[in-house]
Formats: structure tokens, C-alpha cells, sequence
């Protein structure tokens, strides 16, 4: 038995499943679909400082893929003290997308275009969930993967109450792919929150470290695979399709 295969027995085994039968893939966004994350590390430095908050690039990789205002309210509390209103962090975080938009747009993730062309010819439906709500991100989107993406098949901060590491989001990108069970998709994540939300919702999750955590921490989350970069799991797709579909 692969390591591909072993890995899908596990998973079954833990779930209860009796088998795996992908019909679609559910992409985080930042840092899997856009080398954005470095730019994203600035933005929060700065916007944050502003507040006086302090955070670091360590900090804002073991936050990534939360909700923008569940971030701030928990840097509030642990270095002010204090609970602020979701209201009074969305102002905050505005801040923060504007010095984001500043920047430009992020190059796309190495790999990741060839990765989506063969999901789509082995019959996935493509799906994103992101903690992200803003428009202009979701214009890309559109704009660079609308080959394979539709606007209905986008999961944002906007469409869940509870973000990453919740496993809201991925059961309404569940949803929002025809009403699926966990055993019918996959995940492509590279955060820690975010493998742990992809984990806590059931789904098969196949972790990419895309940024300078140790790999560790995405297999400490239940990750079922790691790779070290999209380019490595793009090369490696044929092979595990044949185990996972």
C-alpha cells in the first residue's frame, strides 16, 4: 500500500467513512492560490502598529486564515486587556486592507494553475473558502481562475459567523458545492488554523507549507498529507489521484 493509499485508509478508518469519493476541492486562498502572505505579514505590521499592536510575521502565519476581526480582537485582548466590538475591529481591519491594496496584486502561487487544470480534467469542481470578504480579492478570483470557478462555489468571511479554525467555513463550502458530505471533498490548505478548521469539518486535508512554519505544525493540526510546495503536489497529482478517486 502507497503512502497516498495508507493515508486514505487512515482517514476513512478515523471517520468512519466507507469511502472516499472526492467530487470537489475547496481552496484556501491566501498562500495556496496567491504567494500573498509576505505582503499580508507588512499589512498587519503596520496596521497594527497604528493601534499599538504589536505583531509579528510569526503571528500573523499562526493566524492566517481566520477572520480578519477574530484576529484583531484576539491581539486586543492578549496585549490590551480589553474586549472590543466587532464593529470597532472591522474599522481596524480596514486599515489593514488598505495597506494590503497598496501593495498590489500578489503573484500567483508556483504551480498552482497547472495543479487546478488537472483537478478539473479528473472531474473536481473547484471551490475557494477564504477568511477574506473583500471584493476586490473576490474579483480576482474570478478573474484568474473562472475557468474553473464560479462566484457561487466562493466561501467568505461574509458567509459564516464563525471563521477558521471553526470548521464552519468548509462545511459552507460543503454546502455551497451541492450540498456535500465531508467525504466528498477535499481541502488544499497551508496554515495551521485553517488545516485545523479543514480537519474539524471531516474533510480529507492536504496540507501545502507554502511559508516558514515547520511542517510539523501542519501535521500536529491532523493534516493528512504535507508537501512542501504546490509545484511538488501539482508533480505528485496523477499519483495521488489514482488513491483518492
Amino acid at each position: 500500500m502507497s503512502n497516498y493509499s495508507l493515508s486514505v485508509a487512515q482517514y476513512i478508518k478515523k471517520h468512519g467513512f466507507e469511502a472516499l469519493r472526492p467530487k470537489a476541492v475547496l481552496f484556501d486562498m491566501d498562500g495556496v492560490l496567491y504567494d500573498s502572505m509576505p505582503w499580508h505579514v507588512e499589512a498587519w505590521h503596520d496596521s497594527m502598529a497604528h493601534y499599538g499592536i504589536t505583531m509579528t510575521r510569526d503571528d500573523a502565519y499562526e493566524t492566517e486564515g481566520a477572520r480578519g476581526v477574530d484576529t484583531i480582537r484576539m491581539m486586543v485582548k492578549r496585549q490590551q486587556q480589553r474586549d472590543i466590538s466587532e464593529q470597532e475591529a472591522q474599522q481596524m481591519y480596514e486599515l489593514k486592507s488598505k495597506l494590503f491594496h497598496e501593495k498590489g496584486e500578489a503573484p500567483l502561487m508556483p504551480g498552482i494553475m497547472e495543479l487546478m487544470q488537472q483537478m478539473h480534467e479528473s472531474g473536481l469542481q473547484i471551490g475557494v473558502v477564504t477568511g477574506s470578504g473583500q471584493r476586490p480579492l473576490i474579483a480576482r478570483l474570478l478573474k484568474d481562475f473562472g475557468e474553473w470557478l464560479s462566484e457561487d462555489h466562493i466561501t467568505t468571511a461574509y458567509d459564516v459567523k464563525r471563521g477558521k479554525p471553526n470548521p464552519d467555513p468548509y462545511l459552507m463550502g460543503l454546502e455551497k458545492a451541492g450540498h456535500l458530505q465531508p467525504c466528498e471533498a477535499l481541502v488544499v490548505e497551508n496554515a495551521p488554523l485553517g488545516v485545523r478548521a479543514g480537519v474539524a469539518a471531516r474533510i480529507f486535508t492536504i496540507a501545502v507549507n507554502t511559508g516558514p512554519l515547520p511542517n510539523q505544525r501542519l501535521t500536529a493540526e491532523g493534516a493528512n498529507l504535507v508537501f512542501d510546495r504546490m509545484t511538488e503536489l501539482s508533480k505528485e497529482w496523477s499519483a495521488l489521484a489514482c488513491s483518492l478517486l
